[in-house]
């Protein structure tokens, strides 16, 4: 496998010493192609005895034998750093089709004689079958300068191919050749409502997600087609294609299955379900006081907390309030955030939230918190970052005490840069190198020198100088 440059060089020395093209580089990846490109001038300037010619001045005569090399020293020479070599070499090249994918790369060539030569060998050249091949190839190419003449080809030619031939790169890993066959086949209609929806719910890549679910919900029909392209946009695990899904309810005016999605997960599907339930004559916010009225309900989902903040007014903090105590912890979280979003939080109740045994409920305490970290009980706090506590208990302690400042916040960071876990060890090395004494403090405390000393490993000598000058402390 060629992945880089050096590698791509021992690729050109063993095609320099007989090696079958068809043998070194994989025309199924691109990079293999584009690694020896640049591996055979990497070898030019150490090796130059493996070029099929040697470093010749401009005006000398082109070698005469370039019209008598075989394939792989013709790959050689198409590589060329000498840009008349590589000229002859594209018009010899048409003798061997397995050169074709340097062809391609000549295309985007900064010779313009080397560039136009090889551009007019692929058009002549270029099929459908050998442009199914070539697409990932063309495709990387074409992000280069001078590359969009490929990917203009490619698609003049695969225009032409059936639905059968175009699933090969409908189904290909690399997501900008799934992108690029994707338009194609939207543009030649070549792709049933129901098959794109199948695509945009299973795709990984959000543009071919989006492509699809558009062009899936533009091409609905009658009654039945709603049915086959709903239902897979519906159940899909990224937000946007659900989002679409749930839209595209208001025009079959499904009020009822659109409700359905008023507790969803996303923000975004919950925004679009709440205007179709609105176009349809319903009232959402009605929907989620209804539901969140019943404080101890084992089935109240998250959605349902979190989208009565987004729509209700302050007035909605008392059904918000006793879902602090709830049994579900994604309940409980979707609780104090929904009382950040409505600005209605106090603080005095939600501290006991940051023992919460639930990662999730404390970091929404947390951040909840921040506003007011300087009010917090810093002795309180300081006790939860000590080891015996969870991790996420001290994180979200040490997030307040280091939004506090001053010495404080010195203090906190300092005890836990031998806290067990790597990464709060870290975030406290950070915190220590970028703090500085807080203005409305008094300076010249000797506790924040025995501090700075201790993480004396986290500063060169002068910036810990400049720090205690800061802090009015001898060094």
């Amino acid at each position: 496998m060629i992945e880089n440059i050096e590698d791509g060089a021992a690729a050109a020395i063993r095609l320099a010493g007989g090696t079958p093209l068809h043998s070194t580089p994989d025309i199924a990846d691109p990079g293999h192609w584009l690694a020896l490109d640049e591996g055979v001038r990497e070898v030019a300037w150490n090796r130059p005895q493996f070029l099929p010619a040697p470093r010749w001045e401009h005006s000398a005569p082109l070698p005469a034998d370039l019209t008598q090399l075989g394939e792989s020293r013709l790959a050689l020479a198409l590589c060329h750093r000498d840009g008349r070599i590589r000229q002859e070499a594209v018009r010899q090249s048409v003798r061997y089709p397995g050169l074709l994918p340097l062809v391609v790369i000549r295309c985007a060539d900064w010779v313009e004689p080397v560039r136009e030569h090889a551009r007019q060998l692929l058009r002549e050249a270029l099929t459908v079958d050998s442009a199914l091949g070539l697409a990932p190839l063309i495709l990387s190419v074409g992000r280069r300068d001078r590359g969009a003449f490929g990917v203009e080809v490619l698609g003049q030619i695969l225009g032409q191919a059936t639905h059968r031939q175009l699933s090969v790169l409908l189904a290909d890993p690399d997501r900008i050749v799934r992108r690029f066959a994707y338009r194609l086949a939207i543009e030649g209609r070549l792709l049933r409502p129901a098959e794109l929806a199948r695509a945009a719910a299973l795709d990984q890549d959000t543009v071919v997600q989006n492509l699809c679910a558009t062009a899936a919900l533009t091409g609905l029909g009658d009654e039945d087609a709603y049915e086959h392209v709903l239902s897979p946009l519906l159940s899909a695990r990224n937000p946007r294609t659900r989002s679409a899904g749930v839209t595209a309810l208001r025009r079959a005016e499904r009020s009822k299955q659109a409700e359905l999605f008023l507790s969803d997960r996303s923000a975004l599907v919950r925004a679009c379900a709440r205007y179709v339930v609105s176009q349809l004559g319903g009232d959402p916010v009605a929907w989620y006081r209804e539901r969140c009225t019943a404080p101890g309900a084992p089935e109240l989902p998250p959605g349902a907390v979190i989208g009565l903040a987004e729509c209700g007014n302050r007035a909605d903090a008392g059904l918000l309030r006793p879902l602090l105590v709830h049994p579900a912890p994604g309940v409980r979280a979707r609780a104090v955030a929904g009382l950040r979003a409505l600005d209605c939080v106090d603080a005095k109740v939600l501290w006991p939230l940051l023992d919460d045994p639930a990662a999730g409920v404390v970091r929404e305490t947390a951040t909840a918190l921040l506003p007011s970290a300087k009010e917090s009980p810093a002795d309180w706090l300081a006790e939860r970052t000590t080891s015996e506590r969870p991790r996420h208990v001290r994180v979200g302690a040490f997030r307040l005490l280091d939004a506090r400042g001053g010495i404080v916040a010195l203090r906190a960071a300092v005890g836990l840069l031998e806290d067990p876990d790597i990464k709060l060890r870290t975030w406290a090395g950070q915190s220590v190198r970028r703090w500085h004494p807080s203005p409305d403090e008094w300076h010249g405390d000797a506790e924040v020198g025995e501090l700075l000393d201790r993480s004396r490993h986290l500063f060169s000598d002068y910036v810990l100088r400049r720090r205690k000058w800061e802090a009015g402390v001898d060094s």
